[in-house]
């Protein structure tokens, strides 16, 4: 039970988080009608987030390393941004209502927005 518990919170605090992306950084939109489809939407677009983040950024990070040694891990701005905005284009390819419209400064700020909020949601749930 606790495992779930664990994996309800996280996506619930990933989800609050693409939500104030969505409010307080211009250029990432969530196109709805009524509050129900945008919580839909969000975790949805969570999950892929999360999807995303499992498969991709290991392997990014395995094959980039020296990447992220020369530039002291500032690289990891321009990958989470990256795959923020990736995360933007296979909701748009699923016909969720979320967009991102570039990388910068949308796809970047709102990896970063959600990273902290998520991590300070993490830090007061107490996910374990």
């Amino acid at each position: 039970m606790s495992l779930l518990k664990g994996i309800v919170i996280r996506l619930a605090s990933t989800a609050l988080a693409f939500w104030l992306a969505t409010l307080l950084i211009p250029g990432i939109h969530l196109y709805t009608e009524s509050i129900g489809e945008a919580v839909g939407a969000l975790l949805l677009v969570s999950v892929i987030f999360g999807l995303v983040n499992a498969v991709l950024q290991p392997v990014i990070k395995t094959v980039g390393c020296a990447f992220y040694l020369l530039t002291l891990g500032l690289i990891a701005l321009v990958v989470n941004g990256l795959l923020f905005l990736f995360t933007s284009w296979i909701a748009g390819q699923l016909g969720l209502p979320f967009h991102v419209d570039g990388f910068w400064p949308s796809a970047v700020l709102g990896a970063l927005l959600v990273g902290v909020v998520t991590w300070v949601l993490g830090l007061i749930l107490d996910r374990d």
